[in-house]
């Protein structure tokens, strides 16, 4: 369900970004790359309350779910005053209770907390989302893969250069139809029985194609491999702030030994110097990409939190 009468649309991207970029938030899903590749999948909506941005969605990942929350209240002018951060609060819960939905905010970053807690003294109840916490790393860790504790990914990743000739290259508009193939072959190694899965993996190439062809305008950072001419493995990210940013897609030909941690490499290695930061996203409380996420040694997690009203 959309709370608020605006979209994430390319037009309204200057604005957005006024937002965006004037606090560090932190958090992988507070970008525009981000809240425009997953725009439609998660019905973000948005309005200006007072002297903060209010993003509505919905949460659809899981089945039969749709739960609509609230990010936290996003400031312009990098401050944030309690009475108005409040005023905006609860008129964004009158907005949710007019749509017959219960109000809750959601993926809340940590440091936010006693913002929030500030403005409504011992009205917030906090609950920490470890399903949701993203993943830090070092842009140097991840290209150097130095020390024991990359000793596995290092091994990885000589084997395949050891094995295979590769071209590395940014993703441009004009191979939508070239990475669109990438994408369908790399799904059809996937065996999903569940409906809900099957619905998720169309929403998503739907949202893959719409970011190849939007590339430029909305500023994503890509890169690709080729192995003999073809895409084998792919990734494309965002800034998240002044030195960081955050990995939304990751895939890789896993008959190549060794790519993931290469597109990995290449990827963090073509980045401006300015980016000190890699955030990959959460884990969605899936174990297999829990171990995945842990194996590459995070420096932090980014706590967030669900923020309900007592």
């Amino acid at each position: 369900m959309y709370i608020f009468d605006n979209r994430i649309t390319l037009e309204d991207r200057p604005l957005l970004e006024e937002y965006l970029n004037s606090f560090e938030y932190k958090t992988s899903g507070l970008s525009f790359t981000s809240l425009y590749m997953w725009r439609k999948i998660n019905q973000f909506s948005w309005e200006v309350i007072g002297d903060y941005l209010c993003i509505a969605a919905a949460d659809n990942l899981e089945p039969e779910m749709g739960v609509s929350f609230l990010f936290p209240p996003l400031t312009r002018s990098g401050c944030y005053e309690a009475d108005s951060l409040k005023e905006a609060v609860m008129e964004a819960k009158r907005r949710f209770e007019a749509k017959g939905e219960p109000f809750v905010m959601m993926l809340v970053p940590f440091h936010m907390n006693e913002i929030l807690d500030q403005a409504m003294p011992g009205m917030l109840r906090f609950e920490a989302d470890r399903p949701n916490y993203d993943y830090l790393y070092r842009k140097s860790d991840l290209i150097e893969l130095k020390g024991r504790s990359f000793h596995g990914k290092k091994n990885h990743l000589n084997y395949f250069l050891n094995n295979w000739q590769y071209e590395y290259s940014p993703i441009t508009s004009d191979m939508t139809e070239e990475a669109m193939g990438f994408i369908h072959e790399f799904n059809k190694r996937k065996n999903l029985e569940d409906p809900h899965e099957r619905e998720l993996l169309d929403m998503e190439v739907e949202a893959m194609e719409d970011m190849f062809l939007n590339i430029e305008s909305v500023g994503y950072l890509t890169g690709l491999i080729r192995i003999d001419g073809r895409i084998e493995a792919l990734s494309i990210g965002g800034r998240l702030g002044a030195k960081t940013v955050t990995v939304h897609v990751e895939k890789a030909n896993t008959e190549y030994r060794g790519l993931y941690q290469l597109i990995n490499l290449e990827f963090c290695r073509h980045l401006c110097k300015q980016i000190k930061l890699i955030n990959r996203e959460e884990d969605m409380g899936l174990m297999g990409l829990r171990k995945a996420k842990l194996s590459y040694n995070p420096v932090k997690l980014v706590e967030k939190y669900t923020v309900s009203l007592k």
